[in-house]
């Protein structure tokens, strides 16, 4: 058995997302004091009590699914679940695996995340940027029809998803008319993403290179398990390589779909997403059939996946 950990990005979030593990697991609430004491406001009271759209607040976001996936990994670790041999993280979601993976001290990482959240916001003014998810039509198609749409403007994929999602992002002008040029070349549907900037994109250039000198000023450590990167969809092990990944991230695209079918050439058969939510084990399951998908969203579905892997 080869198992695979992966970790969630932002979309993922919920009001009262770890109610039901808390109630069991104290290293949760202990996990979210440790980040609150990094960003100066209590992150676990916010995420129980706070509203959605305090919480879809890039800034809060970021440093919240941080820290819910590293809640979940350290439950893991509590009930003795077995040891994965590779790890990924969709977006925000690599710096949950590269804490996960003994590369980044994790107050080191909720205070890159909440940086990281506060660049892309401010990188492009709201209302400039948008986002949309184009249903089944080709990914290939996709990408050949951002060129057509640009005119100009920045558009261009965002997440490879699946074969049937694929996500642009850009000016929000060329991206209505990539909507447009996709539902004419027979996408099912082009759903806007109610986001906050238009991620995975050159209009993040400013926030990539705030990143690169603010990644400068923290040490990464040699990973314990191999992280496969999004930009690359490649496993490095070089600090300075992994810290160019994620700069280059930033503007990049995640390369979704490679990274699971990375794992299944490598003969990872067990994914399991190490946080809230079960986007990744939908994708997983388009992606491809031969893997077996599990969640670590509440002390049922925790218990239950220990259970198998013994």
């Amino acid at each position: 058995m080869s198992i695979a950990f992966v970790f969630p990005g932002q979309g993922s979030q919920s009001v009262g997302m770890q109610n039901d593990l808390a109630g069991h697991h104290g290293v949760v609430e202990q996990t979210y004091a440790e980040a609150s004491a990094v960003l100066g406001f209590d992150l676990w009271e916010l995420v129980t009590t706070g509203t959605e759209e305090q919480l879809k607040q890039t800034a809060i976001t970021q440093p919240a699914l941080l820290t819910a996936g590293v809640a979940a990994w350290r439950v893991w670790l509590e009930r003795d679940g077995a040891r994965p041999q590779w790890m990924a993280g969709h977006s925000l979601g690599e710096y949950s695996a590269l804490v996960c993976a003994g590369v980044i001290d994790f107050a080191d990482a909720v205070m890159l995340v909440r940086k990281r959240g506060e660049t892309m916001q401010a990188a492009v003014p709201a209302g400039e940027g948008a986002m949309s998810a184009v249903l089944n039509l080709d990914p290939v198609a996709v990408t050949d029809l951002c060129q057509q749409a640009a005119q100009g403007d920045v558009v261009s994929v965002a997440n490879f998803n699946s074969s049937v999602q694929t996500v642009v992002s850009g000016s929000a002008a060329a991206v209505a008319r990539l909507g447009e040029l996709a539902l004419e070349a027979g996408a099912k549907r082009v759903v806007p993403l109610p986001v906050s900037a238009p991620f995975h994109c050159q209009l993040m250039a400013p926030a990539a290179q705030q990143m690169e000198t603010l990644l400068e000023t923290v040490r990464f450590h040699p990973p314990k398990i191999a992280v496969i990167n999004n930009v690359d969809v490649a496993v490095q092990t070089d600090s300075a390589e992994i810290k160019a990944a994620l700069v280059r991230q930033v503007t990049g695209s995640v390369r979704w779909v490679e990274v699971i079918e990375k794992m299944v050439a490598e003969q990872v058969d067990q994914v399991v997403e190490c946080g809230p939510g079960k986007v990744l084990v939908g994708l997983s399951r388009r992606i491809s059939r031969d893997l077996q998908n599990h969640s670590l969203i509440d002390h049922e579905s925790l218990l239950k996946t220990v259970a198998e892997f013994c």
